[in-house]
């Protein structure tokens, strides 16, 4: 302001006035409770917000500073609608009347429909070229931006990505096991808006010399939350090992039992029958002369060794190996 006082009206808050000088207001707002639709700038329209401040000053025109302000509106990718397979699958017969050549087909399947910024789309894909003509299979990303005013639409479309096959030559067939297409960085999509709407599709299509080409369009929504299935995915196993294991632990007893008494197993008659418990050690001399097999049955129903909770033989401390769980 200039060297006169100045009249400083604020949000309606009241009326200061202000002395010769430099002032700053700190101020903040709170934006709309309703779904604010993502800031947008094409070719025949767009969607901006700005911040507008404004300096009335009496018997003087006012004067203002506008700013522009981003807004976006989440899209989170991990939603069920977005998470499910989208599968094509068409023919097209090359030619026409008499002079037809053949059949060509074309099947396209993409694992999920919601992909982000940056991410990568694995195609899947299986051409048949029945024709007698030279196919050169394609995919493309393509946006779609739709304006609607005064009764009256508009629309633009554009490739934004593209990638290529090989060629398929006349009775061959080519697979796509997963063709990689990365996604430039793009807009979200719009699709709650009333008066602009951007799409975007994933095409599949086959170039046919001399013929219409044969399309497939996949829908395909850009979002700004990205996919973490595999997180879910370790989740979900990490809670399935938790059950596991608990069933296991409540199947264990929690005191051991002790093993039955070696009586309880072999009766005395047949100890008797099949001869002493604890027979004489062969010498070295007769083991050497006899094969080995015939001193299995000088070892069969002996008593085990006695029951002890207790381990005889402890292992020492500095020896224990550290254990690990993988979950």
């Amino acid at each position: 302001p200039s060297s006169k006082s100045n009249v400083f009206s604020f949000l309606g808050e009241g009326t200061l006035l202000l002395q010769p000088g430099k002032h700053e207001f700190p101020f903040s707002f709170q934006l709309p409770s309703e779904l604010l639709v993502t800031s947008f700038s094409g070719k025949y329209g767009g969607i901006q917000y700005c911040v507008r401040a404004v300096l009335e000053r009496p018997r003087l025109p006012e004067q203002s500073v506008r700013r522009e302000l981003q807004v976006i509106s989440h899209i989170d990718v991990n939603t069920p609608a977005l998470l499910s397979p989208v599968l094509k699958t068409q023919e097209k017969m090359v030619g026409c009347w008499f002079f037809t050549s053949g059949p060509v087909s074309l099947s396209a399947k993409i694992e999920r429909k919601g992909y982000c910024n940056g991410e990568a789309i694995p195609i899947y894909a299986e051409i048949e070229n029945c024709s007698s003509r030279l196919v050169v299979p394609k995919a493309a990303i393509f946006q779609t931006q739709t304006y609607m005013a005064s009764g009256k639409t508009k629309t633009v479309r554009h490739m934004v990505a593209n990638v290529r096959g090989n060629h398929i030559a006349s009775g061959s067939t080519d697979t796509w096991n997963g063709k990689m297409l990365k996604i430039p960085p793009l807009p979200p999509s719009i699709l709650d808006c009333c008066i602009i709407r951007v799409e975007y599709s994933l095409a599949v299509y086959i170039h046919i010399p001399g013929a219409k080409k044969l399309m497939l369009e996949l829908p395909l929504v850009i979002g700004t939350v990205p996919y973490h299935g595999f997180a879910s995915r370790n989740c979900s196993m990490a809670s399935q090992f938790s059950v596991d294991m608990s069933w296991w632990a409540l199947a264990l007893p929690e005191q051991p039992e002790a093993p039955p008494d070696y009586t309880d197993v072999v009766s005395e008659e047949e100890v008797s029958r099949h001869g002493a418990p604890y027979p004489r050690p062969p010498s070295w001399e007769g083991e050497a002369r006899c094969p080995a097999f015939a001193c299995i049955q000088d070892f069969r129903l002996q008593p085990p060794p006695l029951y002890s909770e207790v381990d005889p033989h402890p292992s020492r401390v500095g020896e224990a190996q550290p254990v690990s769980f993988i979950l």
